[in-house]
Parts: structure tokens; C-alpha cells; sequence
């Protein structure tokens, strides 16, 4: 804390501010922040809510960590030390206002960093059960899997902060405690992590195999790559705290006594977790793209629809009150219950759609008769319709666009199966599990309309 520069401090508050702004700017795309509210549809459930506001709470804490500590190194500066030369101003020399927020702002970063660890041992426990789970274990929230990462998250979540509040009378051994316990945490899931990443290609293989429609597998290929990116700077977020923890805890501070180190390591980490918990933010909340163009060709086309359905409206009811009019003045009032046609040709109304010849091309005589609505055809062919030859190829039919949750299916004539229906068929056969059919996200696991071992419909709605 007191030995590193504010120059390091600020690089954590630059890119961890850019996180928040890269945060709100994919959410907002993703669905305008309707994920972030409390009963967002019908898989809004207690898993996901969880998922989403641990992961949310953990990215302004650990901005407001690192943006306050920036401010307060800047606000002491340096001092010249005998024998160690410029260095920066010790916690002893602050200002009374900046040493109380020392504990703090530690606390805010123990908390979030918990936080954070409870969203990766979840995706670590869902991918163990994604490739291990069969048909036959079909449920998320009755596995081992998910047992563990209740437990595992119970524990991160109460050792973390206690560990600080301890250790708050000494904030340098505050500090260096921390570290150590949270990097040592985070630096077992990420390499527990790794064997998932290795056993992960013949697991797509394997889903080809099965007949897995295609999108699932892109999907999926591409949460793999993800992933091996974000395993990359999750190394470069723990080790470099856990060198510094394991250094502070020692009587003799090797590393922690040079500016050049601790900068370094302290800009490392900061790079490694403001990286890592983006690509998170992508994964738990992957955007799709062409449902997005598809959704906005879609809202546009109902806006130009109403438009001018309104002015088709409009229209219509101006050329059906001068239609009445018209008719008002030709209709004899007279005449018993019934409606008689007159036009100023001489053509036999026997239909209000048709003209009556005779067989010599001439129009018949006119001739006043009443026509009642029950007399009507059921159905009337316009001219178009009667020209339609009877040997016209048979069309595939035309498939509308569906919206899939926050997805739009694009429609078309095709006579292939669409993916969720293609997904449905080809549960009835599969040995994987149906979540692997359906999968979106690895916080989105409420899955509906599979099939049982007979062919019969089941729901699944855990949340």
C-alpha cells in the first residue's frame, strides 16, 4: 500500500473505470439493462439473480479500491528518506482523514475480490458438469457440482473480509494478508480450471458426433476461447499478488522494498483482473449480433406497419363514408328489406362482385333486386386468384421470424428445421445432457420443452 507509487494505483483506476464503461455500454446493448432487473422474465430466477449481482456488485468495488487509493498516494506525494531515497509518503504520515479510509477501502476490495471468486468457482463446478453430466443427470441443481460451489462460494464469501477485518490494526499486514489469501484462492480455481480447457475439444467433438445442431457448437467454441484467454490474465491477476503476499507476510521484504517490482507486479495484476472480468462480463452475457439486426429490422417494419396502417385507415374510412353517401342517394327507400344495386350501366347485378353476360358478349338487360346478406357466397375469388394454373410446384412453407428469448429466429422459406426445433428432436436420441442443447449462457441454465426417455414432453424451471 504505503510502498507502492500512485502511479500504479492510477493504472488500476484508468482501466478498471474503462471496465465499468465497456460494463454499461454491453449491457445496454445486450437488452437495455433489462437483465439487471430483479424479475427479468420467467428464468429470472434465485441462481441467476445471484450470479448476475455478485458479478455486478464485485466490478465497483473493486473500481472504488482502486480509484480511492489513487487519489489519497496522490494527495500524501513523496518524501525524502535518509537511506532509501524519494519514496512514497508512509501510512504513518497521512493525513487523519486518509488513514481512516485505509480499512475501508481494503474492506471494499476483500468483498469484491470474494465476489469474483464466487462467479469463477461457479463456471469452473457448470463446465466440470456440462462435459461430465449424461441424460440420465439432467439437473444442475440436485448435482455435486452445483453442492460444491454453494459451498465453495459460502466459504469465499465469509473468509475473505473476515481475514481483513482481523488483520485491520497493522494495514500493511492488513494488505499483505489479503493478497495472500486471495490469490491463493483464485490462483486454485484458475488452475483447476486448466484440465477443463485440455479435455474441452474432444468434448466438442464429441457434441458433433451426437448431432448437435451447429450454432450450439459455435457457441460453445467460442465460450472455449474465451475462457483459455481469460485463464491466461487470471495468472497474471493472482501470481503477481501472490508474490507480493507471500513477500509482506515475511519478516524481510525483498520485493516490497523496490519501487521498480512492486509497480510492476501491482500494473500486472491490475491489467489481469480488469481483462479477465470483461471477458466474464462476455460470457455471462453474450450478445448475438444478428438477433440484434434481426430485432431491429423487426421493430422498424412494425413501426412502418402502423404507420401506414394508419394512413390506410384513414383512407378507408373516407372512401367508405362516400361510398354510403353514394349509395343513400341510388337506393330506393321504398322497396321492402333489402339492399337493391343500381349502376348507370346497363349490367345485371346478380353478384356484388360480378358482371352478367350473355353468351353473345352483350351485357344483359339490368334488373332492380333485392339482395339480402344471406344470399351472399361464403367466399369470393378475385381474378388473381382464379388465374393460378393448378400445376404450379409445390413451395416449401415460409417459416415467420420467432423471437427466442433475447434472440430473433430469422424466417424464410426453408423447409429445414429451425434451430430450437432441431435442438428438441434431437434430445430424443441424445446421450448428453439437455442443457447442452439449450445452452446460452453459463448463468441462463432454465431450460423448457425437452424430451423424456419415451418421447414424452418434460419442463425444467429450476431457478
Amino acid at each position: 500500500m504505503s510502498h507502492t507509487s500512485p502511479a500504479s494505483y492510477l493504472v488500476w483506476a484508468v482501466i478498471s473505470c474503462l471496465l465499468g464503461i465497456f460494463l454499461l455500454f454491453h449491457l445496454w446493448s445486450f437488452d437495455r439493462f433489462k437483465c439487471l432487473k430483479w424479475n427479468n422474465g420467467p428464468s429470472s430466477g434465485a441462481f441467476k439473480r445471484v450470479m448476475t449481482y455478485s458479478y455486478l456488485m464485485s466490478v465497483p468495488l473493486i473500481t472504488a479500491y482502486a480509484v480511492g487509493n489513487a487519489v489519497i498516494k496522490y494527495n500524501e506525494g513523496f518524501i525524502l528518506h535518509p537511506t532509501l531515497g524519494v519514496i512514497p509518503k508512509p501510512y504513518q504520515q497521512w493525513n487523519p482523514v486518509a488513514s481512516k479510509a485505509i480499512f475501508p477501502f481494503m474492506l471494499m476490495f476483500s468483498v469484491g475480490w470474494s465476489l469474483e471468486m464466487v462467479t469463477h468457482l461457479e463456471e469452473l463446478c457448470f463446465w466440470l458438469f456440462l462435459i461430465n453430466a449424461g441424460s440420465s443427470q439432467q439437473d444442475w441443481f440436485h448435482s455435486l457440482y452445483f453442492k460444491t460451489w454453494v459451498l465453495g462460494s459460502s466459504t469465499a464469501i465469509i473468509y475473505m473480509p473476515l481475514i481483513t477485518i482481523l488483520t485491520r490494526a497493522d494495514p500493511i499486514k492488513a494488505e499483505a494478508y489479503t493478497f495472500l489469501a486471495g490469490s491463493l484462492g483464485s490462483l486454485s480455481l484458475t488452475l483447476w480450471f486448466t484440465p477443463v480447457l485440455y479435455t474441452f475439444p474432444s468434448f466438442l467433438r464429441n457434441l458433433r458426433s451426437e448431432g448437435v445442431d451447429i450454432n450450439t457448437i459455435v457457441r460453445l467454441t467460442k465460450f472455449s476461447e474465451l475462457n483459455t484467454i481469460r485463464v491466461v490474465f487470471r495468472f497474471l491477476f493472482t501470481v503477481p499478488l501472490l508474490i507480493l503476499g507471500v513477500d509482506g507476510v515475511r519478516p524481510h521484504h525483498h520485493i516490497n522494498e523496490s519501487m521498480l517490482w512492486t509497480d510492476f507486479l501491482a500494473i500486472l495484476a491490475g491489467f489481469g483482473v480488469a481483462i479477465s472480468s470483461g471477458i466474464t462480463l462476455v460470457i455471462f452475457f453474450p450478445r448475438s449480433i444478428e438477433g440484434e439486426i434481426a430485432a431491429r429490422d423487426v421493430s422498424r417494419e412494425r413501426k412502418r406497419t402502423r404507420s401506414l396502417g394508419r394512413s390506410a385507415s384513414m383512407l378507408d374510412s373516407q372512401v367508405f363514408t362516400r361510398t354510403n353517401m353514394t349509395q343513400s342517394r341510388n337506393t330506393n327507400h321504398d322497396a321492402p328489406s333489402g339492399t337493391y344495386l343500381l349502376t348507370s350501366s346497363p349490367i345485371k347485378q346478380s353478384h356484388p362482385l360480378e358482371s352478367n353476360y350473355s353468351h353473345d358478349g352483350h351485357f344483359e338487360d339490368a334488373e332492380l333486386r333485392p339482395v339480402r346478406p344471406a344470399q351472399l357466397p361464403s367466399k369470393y375469388w378475385s381474378e388473381e386468384e382464379l388465374d393460378i394454373p393448378s400445376s404450379l410446384p409445390t413451395l416449401p412453407p415460409i417459416r415467420p421470424n420467432r423471437r427466442r428469448g433475447r434472440d430473433v429466429e430469422l424466417g424464410g422459406m426453408d423447409a429445414t428445421l429451425s434451430e430450437n426445433n432441431l435442438s428438441k428432436h434431437n434430445l430424443r436420441s441424445s446421450n448428453l445432457n439437455p442443457m447442452v442443447h439449450n445452452f446460452t449462457s453459463p448463468i441462463d441454465l432454465a431450460y423448457d420443452n425437452a424430451y423424456d426417455d419415451k418421447g414424452a414432453w418434460l419442463t425444467f424451471s429450476r431457478q
